[in-house]
């Protein structure tokens, strides 16, 4: 349990007979602070009630539903496969890197987290300790954010920029579902709602595609204010026919399964993703490109 200022000014007005104008001074500064077992630090809060609007008409990269890609976010690219996009990581990739891969004709997707902690990451000491929240399941070196916080939009602006500077056409920012897990914090759909959309628009204001992470249920209201999905397990969660929403307004939905079974017998699944018009790749869960299986 965190050190409660409120408990704190009703104590001193108890023992030290302080006015009732300081103590509504001291309730208001409390109000102005976050306090939390981490101590106390200033928030500033988005406002998480309406939705903006999303930007339209702009000249970003648009792929169509049948663009195909590839998804390798460690070691060294294989530049090798014959795809539409490469979608890559945003700090592992040099800009002469993407620079080549756009010179053969590839469109280039540049990964980063934009709902995590990545303390290996040059940036990562950018991030206020109270905007620092739990681990995340299956990933012990990375904890959720607290997408409420102006400060966490503010380094993926950043992000973003930097994206720009290297040359992506796009990009894709993860962990954009922490509402729906244990972040820590009190994330609401809408908080949720709100982030994914400036994250989407800040994007779209520097002319940078951008791609939906996951996200399943929110993709009713947020499939207009991005340019594709990237999913992971739709199959093997039969899920699938919730992005096509996607597919409907002609953006490619790029899912990747990891599943053992999937490997071995990859035909059921890839009929069932062409039906669907998905674009799917069965890959290692490292994404290391030690293999891969394609659908198309």
């Amino acid at each position: 349990m965190g050190f409660d200022l409120r408990y704190y000014f009703l104590l001193m007005r108890r023992r030290c007979n302080v006015s009732q104008p300081l103590l509504a001074l001291c309730v208001g500064i409390f109000a102005a602070c976050s306090v939390d077992a981490k101590g106390i630090d200033r928030i500033d809060r988005i406002d998480a009630g309406d939705t903006p609007a999303p930007i339209d008409g702009g000249n970003w990269y648009k792929p169509n539903a049948a663009t195909t890609w590839q998804w390798q976010l460690v070691d060294s690219i294989n530049t090798e496969y014959d795809v539409d996009v490469y979608d890559i990581d945003l700090y592992n990739v040099s800009a002469a890197q993407i620079a080549q891969l756009q010179a053969d004709g590839t469109r280039v997707i540049c990964y980063f987290s934009a709902g995590s902690y990545e303390p290996f990451r040059p940036d990562s000491a950018d991030f206020p300790e109270a905007v620092i929240g739990d681990v995340l399941d299956g990933f012990e070196d990375e904890n959720w954010l607290d997408i409420r916080d102006s400060r966490v939009l503010d380094i993926m602006k950043v992000r973003l920029e930097l994206a720009i500077s290297k040359g992506c056409d796009g990009v894709e920012p993860d962990n954009v579902d922490g509402y729906q897990n244990d972040s820590g914090f009190a994330l609401s759909a809408q908080d949720q709602l709100v982030f994914n959309a400036q994250i989407a628009n800040e994007a779209h204001l520097l002319g940078l595609s951008v791609g939906l992470k996951n996200d399943l249920d929110q993709i009713p209201e947020l499939v207009g204010y991005f340019d594709f999905s990237v999913n992971e397990h739709c199959h093997e969660y039969d899920e699938c026919e919730t992005l096509l929403p996607f597919v409907n307004a002609n953006k490619p939905v790029w899912n990747a399964e990891y599943k053992q079974s999937f490997v071995e017998d990859p035909d059921p699944i890839c009929e069932a993703s062409l039906q669907l018009g998905l674009r799917t790749l069965i890959l290692p869960l490292d994404l290391d490109d030690s293999f891969r299986i394609s659908c198309d």
